[in-house]
């Protein structure tokens, strides 16, 4: 299984469709706040995951339900919520699919096919529930789970392999050194400007100035990796924002709140003092 999906991070043959698809998703989910709402920026977390709990839940449930006698409506109850349920959790999925990289959209088709392919399955599980034939519901209730579950471990290749809509700058923090780093003199820190430094020479902070309070920000941006150092500060509902050149992702300077996607996680401030007039800087 890991040698297939490994050809499939590599199949260049699934772009044609997996481009087109994205400009339709793209193109629809037009309005910047939808797609943050979708993207989980209101929440500092991915909003696609904690979706999924709510069908992934009732399918289960269900199909414990069809294990056991006298269970019909219960598990027919179920079934409906996991259904329905699934279709804004596909439409989250979708809009933070549409902002992944290459590699990681051909994943994404397979494991958003797999779960297609139970929904449908479900789908047909309830119309047969509804009608009475609950033989036949059970069955392809079963071959449903079957079909989210295999979707299931493609999204977790795509998580925890390839690192999808996780917070990629995180793991500088375990890069530092304890104790405290010296970073600049202050008085050659300037106002309202992003200044870009090394902790221990291998983890990149930004430095920005408001009057005598200085932020200190890992530089790596949680969604893709960008370079924040090399964005642009621009001011968001009220608040001195940096914007990542390469995706537009935005997080406050004054603490590091995503503010506007495709990140769904909040970028990392380190704690900040003064001594002799030299900002210092350590891990939280």
């Amino acid at each position: 299984m890991r040698a297939l999906l490994t050809r499939v991070e590599q199949s260049s043959g699934m772009d044609p469709a997996g481009d087109r698809l994205q400009r339709v998703v793209l193109g629809t989910l037009r309005p910047r706040r939808l797609r943050d709402l979708l993207h989980g920026v209101t929440l500092g977390h991915p909003l696609h995951p904690a979706m999924v709990q709510v069908p992934v839940g009732a399918w289960i449930s269900a199909a414990v339900l069809d294990l056991m006698s006298g269970q019909r409506r219960a598990a027919t109850v179920l079934v409906g919520l996991g259904t329905a349920s699934a279709v804004p959790a596909a439409v989250a999925g979708l809009n933070d699919w549409a902002a992944l990289a290459r590699d990681q959209r051909r994943v994404g088709l397979v494991h958003a096919a797999a779960n297609t392919v139970g929904l449908g399955l479900y789908a047909g599980s309830l119309a047969a529930r509804l009608s009475g034939r609950h033989g036949i519901g059970r069955t392809l209730g079963f071959l449903g789970l079957s079909a989210v579950s295999l979707g299931a471990y493609i999204g977790g290749h795509l998580a925890y392999k390839q690192g999808a809509q996780v917070n990629q700058s995180i793991s500088e923090l375990h890069r530092m050194s304890d104790g405290w780093h010296s970073l600049a003199e202050m008085a050659t820190l300037p106002q309202r400007t992003l200044i870009t430094r090394e902790v221990d020479d291998n983890v990149s902070v930004i430095l920005y100035r408001h009057g005598d309070e200085v932020t200190v920000m890992l530089e790596r941006c949680p969604h893709q990796s960008g370079p924040l150092g090399e964005g642009e500060v621009r001011e968001i509902d009220g608040h001195a924002c940096v914007v990542c050149p390469w995706h537009g992702s935005a997080f406050r300077l004054n603490g590091g709140e995503v503010v506007q996607g495709p990140s769904g996680n909040d970028q990392q401030i380190l704690p900040t003092r003064v001594q002799n007039g030299v900002l210092q800087t350590r891990v939280p």
